[in-house]
């Protein structure tokens, strides 16, 4: 996934990188409160390969903030369901493991058939007939 990265994401990446830069800060602020003598050199050794790691990481991350939502509203639209109870054109399938009720554009669907959500009207799926079992 090459996504284009945008000025957004890059502000997403700074406020998810801000917790590990307060941890490191906190840390090395204790080392100097209790009187812990560490070099800059080891502090640099310390810093930049964490810096690198947690930035590497967090960029791979990024694609995912442009990726298909999978819950929610959106996320029902284009599931395939089996019809539970035949559609005329309301009756019931099952989505994911869930029963709903749906209604088709006025055409008959027995049970067993396959059938794909076009959208969603309160509590209702519409959908239409998939392909033979």
């Amino acid at each position: 996934m090459n996504a284009k990265r945008t000025i957004g994401d890059w502000l997403k990446l700074s406020v998810l990188f801000l917790d590990e830069a307060i941890v490191l800060v906190l840390i090395f602020y204790l080392l100097n409160y209790y009187e812990v003598p560490i070099s800059g050199w080891l502090a640099i050794g310390v810093v930049v390969p964490v810096v690198i790691l947690v930035f590497v990481i967090h960029v791979k991350v990024m694609p995912s903030f442009h990726g298909k939502r999978i819950t929610g509203r959106e996320g029902m639209i284009g599931i395939e369901g089996e019809v539970v109870q035949p559609l005329t054109p309301v009756g019931t399938i099952r989505v994911k493991g869930e029963n709903w009720k749906a209604e088709t554009d006025g055409e008959h669907v027995e049970i067993g058939r396959s059938v794909t959500v076009v959208e969603i009207k309160g509590l209702k799926l519409r959908v239409v007939c998939g392909q033979e079992d």
